[in-house]
């Protein structure tokens, strides 16, 4: 059974920084593509930031280009996304997927299959 387990959600205040780390068992981690979403209340869960099975690509969603930054240790099947300089904004739920094929890298929501639970980061003004 895949599972991906996020972790290091939050409240920090704005210009603070997070490290969101995300765990992944029941697969092949090296083989995947991972990124990272985030769904605010009320509104469509957004691209955050992607990665490679390598590491080698990395995409960035337009309001996070600068500030984010997306990593990933296949030895030890983690996906991180260390972000700065935190916003009002950046408040949601943050959510870590993988791809649903081997090797794919994608910004685009249908591509990702297997989903986390997602964790919690508030930043206050």
């Amino acid at each position: 059974q895949v599972r991906l387990v996020e972790s290091g959600g939050g409240l920090v205040q704005a210009g603070g920084s997070l490290r969101l780390s995300c765990t992944a068992s029941g697969l092949t981690f090296s083989r995947y593509g991972v990124g990272w979403f985030r769904q605010a209340p009320g509104k469509e869960r957004e691209f955050v930031a992607a990665i490679s099975h390598g590491g080698d690509k990395t995409a960035y969603g337009d309001s996070v280009k600068g500030r984010f930054t997306i990593a990933r240790d296949n030895a030890k099947n983690t996906l991180y996304l260390q972000m700065n300089s935190l916003e009002a904004e950046d408040t949601a739920a943050y959510f870590c997927a993988a791809t649903s094929r081997w090797y794919a890298y994608s910004t685009r929501r249908p591509d990702y299959y297997y989903w986390g639970q997602g964790t919690q980061v508030t930043v206050s003004c």
